[in-house]
């Protein structure tokens, strides 16, 4: 995140080494055969908290942070973050919803995160209530996982690869990237895990 003046971004991307603070950058050619994804929201300074609390939640590691103290004091979830802080005690799982910074049409982004110590599922027990829908995912396949996870008159797809899509020939060591698509409809969802079932 970068601010300045009320204006932010935020960058969720399945860029293989980037960014990389105050150091140059070579893409690296190998990734060039493979996908990848880059979505770059511009928002209001005030939506950064937002977008901190659920990222708390999920234990990241910051590179780099160098915004004054005292452009943050109204944030207690971007300070914890930035602190190495994490969160002991229930609820393991968030939701936050910020949106772009777009006076006619804003876009409304819905951030769902849990710990990665709660038993939650966060694809059959969060996302798929959630949006209740069937929802469609690559995996990395193991052997506790079925083929079809069971919800409520809602079902987890798991995408086999190599896949067709859209006419498209792909495979799961081709898209690194982890994402989750409704089915039928057209929500999409950036995933920062790939898919496996929680014990």
């Amino acid at each position: 995140l970068s601010t300045t003046t009320d204006s932010a971004a935020w960058i969720v991307h399945t860029v293989p080494g980037f960014p990389a603070a105050k150091t140059g950058y070579s893409w690296p050619v190998a990734e060039n055969a493979r996908g990848h994804l880059l979505i770059c929201l511009t928002i209001s300074e005030s939506q950064i908290n937002a977008i901190a609390a659920s990222l708390l939640l999920v234990q990241p590691l910051i590179h780099y942070n160098d915004i004054p103290k005292t452009e943050t004091a109204g944030m207690p979830y971007f300070n914890k973050l930035a602190e190495g802080k994490i969160p002991t005690l229930p609820p393991f799982t968030s939701r936050q919803t910020i949106h772009t910074q777009n006076g006619a049409t804003p876009v409304a982004v819905h951030i769902y995160s849990k710990s990665e110590s709660s038993k939650y599922e966060i694809y059959k027990k969060v996302i798929v209530k959630v949006l209740k829908k069937t929802i469609k995912v690559w995996s990395r396949r193991d052997s506790k996982l079925k083929g079809d996870c069971r919800g409520s008159q809602r079902h987890i797809r798991l995408i086999k690869s190599p896949a067709a899509i859209n006419g498209h020939n792909t495979n799961l060591e081709a898209d690194i990237t982890n994402w989750a698509v409704s089915d039928p409809g057209n929500i999409f969802c950036h995933i920062d895990k790939p898919y496996f079932v929680s014990l």
